[in-house]
């Protein structure tokens, strides 16, 4: 596959950062306590289901301490339409726990420190921080991988390398391009029937239609 040259990922990241300039996520939530639940559930699971989840979740739950002493069948049965329900529900209890009692209540707006969450790892703190401080980060999902493939500004077989990669390659607005990625990659670039000749912007950049899925 034929790669970026470097005046072209310029242009690419010029139409990105004027056209996203204002992105921001689809999930609900009201602070960071539901942003970190949020962004955790939507690991392999759409955006609209886990907002069709998270009301519910959220009122049952309004804090850290509340969920840290939940019982674990009733936060399954409030996630189980989400994929991987059991595994989830145990790492938000954890979740919760640590941030009780590690940091008080509050979650830590830290990469560092969100890692060493349960069911938080570095893409999910990245969304977490990207979304809610506008850190300069880049996450890599599905939608990231397939769309910086298709442009020939990475050709990685992972998402961490597919990550390096963007970082090192735009260095900076590099929250707004990871939000506006996300959002042309699910409705325009999509993985099936992608709407080339209808709505792309970027048309005289892209390099294959792939369907590109990381290693």
């Amino acid at each position: 596959m034929k790669k970026a040259t470097k005046k072209e990922i310029e242009a690419i990241k010029d139409i990105f950062v004027k056209r996203y300039s204002n992105a921001v996520t689809e999930l609900y939530y009201s602070n960071a306590y539901e942003l970190v639940i949020a962004v955790a559930l939507s690991a392999q699971c759409t955006d609209k289901r886990v907002n069709l989840i998270t009301p519910a979740l959220f009122k049952a739950y309004p804090t850290p301490e509340a969920l840290a002493s939940a019982d674990i069948e009733e936060v399954k049965n409030l996630i189980q339409s989400c994929s991987f329900f059991n595994n989830k529900a145990i790492n938000l209890i954890a979740m919760a726990k640590r941030v009780v009692d590690v940091y008080a209540g509050v979650i830590p707006l830290d990469e560092k420190e969100l890692v060493t969450l349960a069911g938080v790892g570095q893409k999910t703190a990245h969304v977490v921080l990207i979304e809610y401080t506008g850190a300069n980060l880049m996450a890599v999902d599905t939608h990231v991988f397939r769309v910086s493939h298709r442009l020939g500004l990475s050709d990685d077989a992972s998402a961490i390398a597919t990550e390096e990669t963007l970082v090192k390659k735009f260095k900076t607005n590099l929250h707004q391009l990871h939000q506006g990625l996300v959002l042309f990659g699910r409705y325009i670039c999509t993985a099936k029937n992608p709407k080339c000749d209808t709505e792309c912007f970027v048309k005289e950049f892209c390099k294959s239609k792939d369907g590109f899925k990381p290693r």
